[in-house]
């Protein structure tokens, strides 16, 4: 795994509460872990029956239009 170059920030007790990390190692933490969840729906859904396009038309028809 590679070193993540954080601080710790501690209460009275000297016990750590929070870390501070530079924003970019942050950013790649946040779209990793985005991957990883639409990864899973991703699986999920192999499971799932498909629409035909013709009946994906119709079930996008039904749908309750936002004005």
């Amino acid at each position: 795994m590679t070193d993540i170059p954080v601080k710790y920030i501690v209460d009275e007790h000297n016990k750590k509460v929070a870390v501070q990390m530079d924003i970019e190692t942050f950013k790649k933490i946040e779209e990793a872990l985005e991957n990883y969840g639409l990864s899973e729906l991703m699986k999920q859904s192999l499971d799932e029956e498909s629409l035909s396009l013709k009946e994906a038309k119709s079930f996008y028809d039904s749908l309750e239009k936002s004005e």
